[in-house]
């Protein structure tokens, strides 16, 4: 099988489960082969855990689940170090950000604490425990969901966490065929515990490698940062997007040109890509004409100001 063929076969195994939701599964096999984190951010109920689990089950890696409280503490997330009164020394005991995906379920109900104890993680693949770094698997994935309408005894990620992460979902409510189609798959059974392995994560690296080498032409690089800078200027936004954001979207348009059996990037890759990796990056001003506009959108409007590169 080439691969070109496991990435359809990825994305079609998991629309075994997440049904009538093609471009949000292509949006999630995106960020995994680009190497970043997702943020399934949506009401409750429409699948975010599934998706993230069909995602992990869809790869043979270490898969671990944390579900985030007011009582969680960091240690929790990346372990501690405990005495042994037979030795009269420390041994480390592992906590579940040692995997290959992290699913950090109702990740805004744990404390700004225990939020920030996932930073370095994501960011450079290790955490630090009483002064030692301890260096984490590869590939190495957080996939957080978070519902947006429940706010007593949540607590908002801050920006800095925002900005670790490649994309921000949201997978709405199915339409009546579709919801029936699942009604009917679950009559007897639960389709995700049937869902086998498409990729072991060795491949997964070899696919990543193999993106982070396609072409991106200094004209596109241009583009990308042209998009950036536009959402720092703009009169109609209170902050703009960061230099991470610049290499997480060529990173994903990467992605996106392979997917679409590419070489190279184009600034098509990069006009698809830039309201999916932006959207949550920045902040629309109150009071303006944008004001009751959803970023992902205004992001939408903002690049017809840009020039296309030809």
């Amino acid at each position: 099988m080439s691969e070109q063929e496991k990435i359809i076969s990825l994305v079609r195994n998991i629309e075994k489960v997440i049904i009538g939701k093609h471009d949000v599964v292509i949006k999630a096999v995106t960020a995994l082969l680009s190497g970043g984190h997702i943020l399934l951010e949506d009401v409750p109920g429409v699948g975010k855990t599934m998706l993230a689990r069909a995602l992990a089950k869809s790869i043979s890696g270490d898969f671990k689940r944390i579900q985030f409280t007011a009582d969680l503490l960091p240690s929790d997330i990346t372990g501690v170090n405990i005495y042994q009164q037979k030795t009269g020394e420390f041994s480390f005991r592992q906590g579940p950000v040692f995997s290959n995906i992290l699913l950090g379920d109702e990740i805004n109900r744990a404390t700004p604490r225990t939020q920030s104890s996932l930073l370095e993680a994501m960011e450079e693949n290790q955490v630090t425990i009483d002064g030692e770094l301890h260096a984490l698997d590869k590939p190495f994935m957080v996939i957080a969901t978070q519902n947006p309408i429940e706010l007593e005894g949540t607590y908002p990620l801050p920006f800095a966490q925002m900005d670790r992460f490649i994309v921000r979902l949201q997978i709405g409510y199915v339409d009546a065929r579709d919801e029936r189609q699942m009604l009917q798959d679950r009559l007897t059974s639960s389709p995700i515990d049937e869902l086998g392995a498409i990729l072991d994560c060795q491949e997964l690296l070899v696919l990543q490698k193999e993106i982070s080498a396609i072409t991106v032409s200094e004209d596109v690089l241009d583009f990308i940062v042209a998009i950036v800078r536009r959402t720092r200027d703009h009169e109609h936004l209170a902050f703009g997007a960061s230099p991470r954001a610049s290499l997480d979207m060529m990173r994903y348009s990467q992605a996106t040109a392979y997917i679409n059996k590419r070489d190279y990037v184009s600034p098509d890759d990069v006009k698809f890509s830039a309201p999916v990796v932006l959207g949550h990056r920045v902040i629309v001003k109150r009071g303006t004409r944008h004001g009751s506009m959803q970023s992902d959108d205004f992001i939408h409007e903002l690049l017809g100001e840009v020039p296309v590169p030809v």
